[in-house]
């Protein structure tokens, strides 16, 4: 099956299955570093900790946006 064939099947699935395709797509051609995927994971998890404790500085959306 060439590229083509694909291209056409593809134009029947609903766009969730294409979402699929694409971000399947996407993680071959641009692996997730595992490392840095599990610091990322560490530290959104400190900072919601902190956040839900009160202890975050926080700002509103207005202001990160209007800058």
């Amino acid at each position: 099956m060439g590229v083509n064939d694909i291209l056409k099947e593809t134009a029947n699935l609903k766009p969730e299955e294409k979402y699929l395709i694409v971000e399947n797509l996407i993680q071959e051609l641009n692996p997730i570093d595992k490392d840095i995927e599990k610091a990322w994971i560490e530290e959104s998890e400190k900072r919601l900790e902190l956040y839900e404790k009160g202890e975050l500085e926080t700002i509103s959306y207005e202001e990160a946006f209007n800058k």
